[in-house]
């Protein structure tokens, strides 16, 4: 994983959609509309173990849409990334 790797699927705006839609369905938003929690929650999401190399790996493979291909990075992984920035219910 290499920083600018991340920091380029931090400014997908496809990932963010889906991230946003991950959000919408897994967090109390409070309110807050689901693309700015995902636009907030980008850049951390984006860290998570894989997520930076597979985008990198889809960009140099041609992948049109990587933050939008699903082969790419799978919703099981948003999700899982999504659900660690969340402490454990006790």
């Amino acid at each position: 994983m290499s920083y600018t790797d991340q920091a380029n699927l931090s400014r997908d705006s496809d990932f963010a959609l889906r991230l946003a839609a991950a959000g919408a369905n897994e967090v109390d938003l409070s309110g807050t509309p689901p693309l700015d929690w995902a636009f907030a929650n980008q850049w951390t999401v984006a860290a998570a173990p894989g997520f930076a190399d597979a985008y990198a790996s889809a960009v140099a493979a041609g992948v049109e849409h990587p933050g939008q291909d699903p082969a790419v990075i799978s919703d099981a992984m948003i999700l899982s990334a999504v659900q660690g920035l969340f402490p454990p219910a006790s």
